[in-house]
This record gives structure tokens, C-alpha cells and sequence, in this order.
């Protein structure tokens, strides 16, 4: 092959790449994109650290709240509102196990204000020509977790996360379509709310 076709083959591989490397998103773009998120409803399947696999309803009313309904067999409830994280377990008598939201990586999401460009909070970013993948971080509570988060573009959406706890449990979240903007009435996101439902 000539210099002159070598040149020109190379030009035609650099820019066919540049069309997939165009479709990494930035943390910028996603930090906008999930400060914009007001409300959001998907089903959802849930594979647990133990590869057993739930599905359900998924509610999200930012900042702050997030509903996890979970379908028969599966009797189990999350609710994060107030400040607070509450799992109901159908398996067990006691009440519902609560911690502090901003102990879990889910806050990362929730969060009033999300910005991946925070120092320490992104600890990955990567893009594998379908989806950008960002793992992120508390910067103030690193000992709690990761979750990482995977993206499609154009437009750009929330597709799954995986939480891994600070025991390396992983859970992971797929996320069918997701319906934003919908008005979502406060009650969903109430545990003391849940708590009188579930005693019933």
C-alpha cells in the first residue's frame, strides 16, 4: 500500500471512532440529566448478591424519596423519605429496618444537588459503545459504598445501578422504561405511612 492509501485508510478509521467516542456522556451532562429528573416510574428487576431475582415498581421523587414495590413472591417494601431509609421484610416479625439516607449510596441519586464533578465522588467513568458507566462515591461517607451507574444517550437515560455495601454485597437494579414527570403523591414516600399499611 502507498503512503498516500495508508494516510487515507487511517482517516477513514479515525473517523468512523469518532461517532462512538462522541457517545460517552460527561459527568456534567449526567449531573444535569439527574438534577432534572424531578419524578420517575419504571418497573424494575432486582438481581440480589445471592443471584436471586426480584421485580416490581419502582417510584422516584427527587430530592430525596424513592419507592421500591416489589411483586409477589416477594414480600418486601423500601421506602426512602425524611431523611430516612425503611426495609420492610415480609420474612420477619419486627418492624421495619431504617437508616439514615445519606448512609446508603442511593443518596448519590437522590441528592438535591448532584454533581459527579465533586472531588473523590467519581471513581470510575467509562464508556463500551453502548452505555457510559459512572461509579461515584460519598466523599464524606466513602466507607458506605459505591453505586454505579449506567446511561444510554440520545436521549440520554437512567438504565441500571448496581450498589455494592461496604461488606462487597452487590445488588443490582435494571430499570425498564421509565416514565418521568408524572405527578407522585407525597403518601408513597411516607414511612410512617407504610409502617400503619404493612401492619394491616
Amino acid at each position: 500500500m502507498t503512503p498516500l492509501r495508508m494516510l487515507i485508510a487511517a482517516t477513514i478509521v479515525v473517523i468512523g471512532t469518532v461517532p462512538a467516542q462522541a457517545e460517552k456522556l460527561s459527568l456534567s451532562a449526567i449531573s444535569n440529566y439527574l438534577n432534572k429528573l424531578n419524578t420517575a416510574e419504571a418497573q424494575f428487576t432486582q438481581i440480589n448478591n445471592d443471584n436471586t431475582i426480584s421485580t416490581g415498581t419502582i417510584y422516584l421523587k427527587r430530592p430525596g424519596r424513592a419507592r421500591f414495590e416489589y411483586n409477589p413472591p416477594t414480600k418486601a417494601l423500601v421506602v426512602a423519605g425524611g431523611s430516612q431509609v425503611a426495609i420492610f421484610d415480609g420474612k420477619s416479625n419486627a418492624g421495619p429496618q431504617q437508616y439514615p439516607l445519606k448512609r446508603t449510596p442511593l443518596n448519590l441519586i437522590l441528592a438535591k444537588n448532584v454533581n459527579l464533578n465533586r472531588a473523590k465522588m467519581v471513581v470510575g467513568h467509562s464508556y463500551d459503545g453502548t452505555a457510559t458507566t459512572v461509579t461515584a462515591q460519598d466523599p464524606d461517607n466513602p466507607d458506605v459504598g459505591t453505586i454505579e451507574l449506567k446511561f444510554t444517550a440520545n436521549p440520554t437515560e437512567l438504565r441500571q445501578w448496581i450498589i455494592t455495601d461496604n461488606t462487597g454485597s452487590k445488588t443490582t437494579v435494571v430499570l425498564g422504561e421509565l416514565t418521568t414527570g408524572k405527578p407522585l403523591r407525597s403518601s408513597l414516600f411516607s414511612i410512617t405511612a407504610a409502617v400503619k399499611a404493612w401492619s394491616r
